[in-house]
């Protein structure tokens, strides 16, 4: 009865905790403005199918999907088991759904499979992030607290792995020595391979160790979960929503200001309707002006740098880097849900995102096309470039210059009409 009360206290903690944090997420991404309507569901899902469960683009490089598919996979299925913890850990019963019989035996040897599969896939990934050490896992934006995340992550699936296959290994030796509470239950293929390390531990060290690990793998489940918010790692929840509500419409499309279009229509002498723009902000100069959907992306950012190996202003020595442009959006939106007035005087622009970075972009959507759950860095910048132009008239004297050529002379070089065709001579 003890051990039951505990462990509800326990999953109460780690769930509230994991609801709070919840919370926090939303009403960050709901300091933007409202998601997009979703309409061609069809291609949605499909989309969704596609990048999210599917994880289509991460293929391209077959060793890395096949990996991260692994860890994906081994992730759902793992914690299926979850569900027989839960309930053996409520009503104080060990294996519960050990009546299943072959089927049972069949998960958890497919539990434990996959256990091995994930730790050979994250020892790959730690050893390409810190001794290969490929470029884009060492970008200026990854120091401090992204590299560490990085690191941690693996390190706690680790963790949890060799808990799990740990568990087993107690369970399994105490059944082989048919102790009364541990009745013969599941098949171990990995684990019964760690049972001769058990073999001269008396019954009561066993049964601490198997207490002991079965606690500390749910524990650390629920920490895991909770982690999540201060992880990259968001996007193992946030991938789907992202990749449902992303663009369908072609790479090159870029979103119509309807304000503007109906001031041109109007200004053309042509059939408008008017739009009111009573407060109404061009661009965006903080999080508060972006839509729900880029801040989405924000959180669902992997940090996996794809974008920025793929940005030619970057690749050229340019500040740019697209996932800065993310992980600084994302930071901005954090600061203030939790901190509120307290970073009020501060704006994602110039305060997080400088100018430069901005300018250095030349939508050329390799960002986009690269992400592997189709976020897009490019329209936040787009959007902050706008404010930029049309809400400070600051833009690059480059621009202004073509600006005002283009409504002087219908043309972005300084020919009247009757010059234009002069370079022809």
């Amino acid at each position: 009865m003890i051990s039951s009360i505990l462990f509800l206290i326990l999953l109460i903690t780690g769930i509230g905790l994991f609801i709070r944090n919840s919370k926090k997420i939303i009403a960050a991404i709901h300091l933007g403005t409202s998601l997009p309507i979703a309409d061609r569901k069809k291609e949605r899902w499909f989309q969704m199918l596609r990048l999210a469960f599917g994880q289509q683009k991460m293929h391209r490089n077959l060793l890395v999907g096949v990996l991260h598919l692994v860890v994906y996979l081994g992730f759902i299925i793992i914690n299926i088991e979850l569900l027989e913890i839960i309930v053996d850990g409520l009503f104080g019963t060990h294996r519960i759904l050990k009546g299943l019989g072959g089927f049972y035996n069949f998960a958890i040897a497919t539990f434990e499979v996959f256990a091995l599969l994930v730790v050979f896939s994250v020892i790959v990934f730690w050893m390409r992030r810190n001794l290969v050490r490929i470029a884009r896992f060492w970008s200026p934006e990854m120091r401090g607290w992204p590299k560490s995340d990085a690191n941690w992550i693996l390190i706690i699936e680790l963790v949890l792995m060799g808990l799990f296959l740990t568990m087993n290994a107690a369970d399994y030796t105490l059944q082989l020595r048919r102790h009364e509470a541990y009745p013969l239950a599941g098949a171990f293929p990995v684990s019964g391979l760690i049972v001769p390390i058990f073999q001269n531990f008396s019954i009561d060290t066993l049964v601490v160790i198997e207490r002991a690990t079965w606690w500390l793998h749910i524990a650390g489940i629920l920490f895991f979960l909770n982690y999540l918010y201060y992880s990259k790692h968001l996007h193992i929840l946030l991938a789907f929503p992202q990749t449902f509500y992303a663009s369908l419409e072609p790479k090159g499309k870029m979103a119509n200001n309807e304000i503007v279009t109906s001031e041109v229509k109007m200004m053309l002498g042509l059939p408008a309707e008017p739009v009111s723009s009573d407060e109404v902000s061009f661009g965006a100069r903080d999080v508060h002006q972006l839509s729900a959907l880029q801040l989405l992306g924000a959180y669902s950012c992997t940090e996996c740098g794809r974008c920025t190996a793929s940005c030619p202003a970057n690749q050229t020595g340019k500040l740019l880097s697209p996932r800065k442009i993310m992980m600084d959006v994302r930071d901005r939106a954090t600061h203030l849900v939790e901190k509120g007035d307290a970073v009020k005087d501060h704006f994602l622009l110039d305060n997080y995102i400088s100018r430069e970075e901005l300018w250095a972009c030349t939508t050329c959507n390799a960002c986009v096309e690269e992400c592997p759950i189709g976020i897009s860095p490019m329209s936040i910048i787009l959007s902050m470039r706008q404010y930029i132009t049309m809400e400070e008239a600051s833009s690059p004297s480059e621009l202004n210059s073509m600006m005002t050529n283009i409504e002087n002379n219908g043309a972005p070089w300084p020919f009247n009409n009757e010059d234009r065709l002069k370079w022809i001579d």
